[in-house]
């Protein structure tokens, strides 16, 4: 029987931390991801778990040091956010060229500069392409669960690949939301003994990690790990599966909302999910056939099943919560504009930048995202495609 519990979305991470039972967690502390180690250092003091706590000197560090224990044959964590995962950058493309499986809570907040300390994607969507698989948490109930199965993911035989899960700086890590948690035997014989094939502590096999890369053997260590994040399409499907028969929850690449006669529609990722959900809503009640697809799985991207599911609709808003400076749109813009071309040209596209360094988005700026679909609709003509929307210009 699940346990109701309320906790913040922080909480409901470090509580996930404790039921794993990590071998090694090094964190550096930075906002707002601060209290995910803070929590979990108290269940390694009060004897809640054998994992060596590792306080370091910089989230450069941190990883380092989940580098070095993963690499030596333990099963590793961390927590960081924005300018934390940032100092981390060098060290993200390491353990991912070094397939280590390492879990690492990414608590999503503005990247500097200006500096500030509230929520965008700014950071884990710039560390989209360092190989990490990422998963987005609309809740503290995601947070919680999507934590679970990314050890699960990560460690499969067939991807071998670290694994980031994001969610919300202080809009879902901070407030305190109800939730159902497993118990704490049934995390543990879900996730499992990690078992690696290749360890630095195995005295039976000798063997060498991270070391120089000349042209001759790079390419094709750089392809087997790129195998890994294809092979994890499968692994994750696989891995919701089994965690919906064990907590009732199911999940897959991305959550359908009032899609399958929808004709205009919003692409988004995490909390603002739930706002849009409320629009959506609201707009049926009108008759209008609104929908939404919240984005679960960002790396690796699902792009075939997302094509299938937006194929029908007319008009398409893609909401980006990082800016790409690319001056045509945001990353997800860019991943959901090439997952159609070809396979569902017919929809037309609106990218929107919204919610920078914490811009609240009210219900207000979602329905006027709709209701320039509803236009585009009317007319068959976009004009801008490259939009944003609660600036002041």
């Amino acid at each position: 029987m699940s346990i109701r519990e309320r906790l913040s979305g922080n909480e409901a991470v470090a509580v996930a931390m404790r039921q794993i039972n990590p071998d090694v967690v090094a964190a550096f502390p930075i906002t707002p991801s601060t209290e995910i180690p803070q929590y979990f250092s108290q269940f390694v003091s009060n004897g809640q778990v054998q994992t060596e706590f590792v306080a370091v000197e910089s989230e450069h560090s941190a990883m380092s040091a989940c580098v070095g224990a993963q690499a030596a044959g333990g099963r590793t964590m961390t927590a960081t956010s924005a300018n934390g995962l940032a100092l981390m950058w060098e060290i993200l493309y390491i353990a991912a060229a070094m397939k280590l499986p390492i879990t690492m809570s990414c608590v999503n907040r503005a990247l500097s500069g200006p500096l500030n300390i509230h929520n965008d994607h700014s950071d884990s969507m710039g560390a989209r392409d360092s190989g990490w698989i990422q998963l987005y948490s609309e809740s503290n109930q995601e947070a919680y669960d999507n934590l679970i199965q990314a050890v699960r993911i990560g460690e499969h035989q067939d991807v071998m690949l670290p694994v980031m899960v994001c969610q919300d700086g202080f809009i879902t890590s901070h407030a305190v939301e109800n939730l159902e948690l497993l118990e704490d035997d049934k995390v543990k014989a879900f996730i499992g003994e990690y078992k690696p094939e290749h360890y630095l502590l195995n005295s039976a096999e000798q063997i060498a990690m991270g070391p120089l890369d000349l042209p001759a053997h790079c390419f094709e260590h750089k392809r087997e790990q790129a195998q890994g994040m294809i092979n994890a399409r499968k692994v994750i499907l696989e891995v919701a599966k089994e965690f919906e028969k064990l907590s009732g929850r199911k999940y897959s690449f991305f959550e359908e909302y009032k899609l399958d006669d929808a004709e205009v529609a919003v692409v988004i990722i995490n909390s603002t999910a739930g706002t849009a959900k409320t629009v959506v809503d609201s707009l049926r009640e009108k008759g209008i056939k609104a929908g939404l697809l919240k984005i679960r799985v960002f790396r690796p991207f699902p792009e075939e099943e997302i094509a299938g599911a937006l194929k029908k609709v007319k008009a398409l808003a893609v909401m980006d919560k990082a800016e790409g400076f690319s001056a045509v749109g945001g990353p997800l813009g860019a991943e959901i504009k090439s997952a159609l071309y070809g396979r569902a040209e017919g929809v037309k596209v609106v990218n929107y930048i919204y919610g920078l360094g914490g811009r609240d988005v009210r219900a207000d700026d979602i329905e006027k995202v709709y209701n320039d679909l509803l236009e585009i609709q009317k007319t068959g003509q976009v004009r801008e495609t490259y939009r944003y929307v609660g600036v002041r210009e």
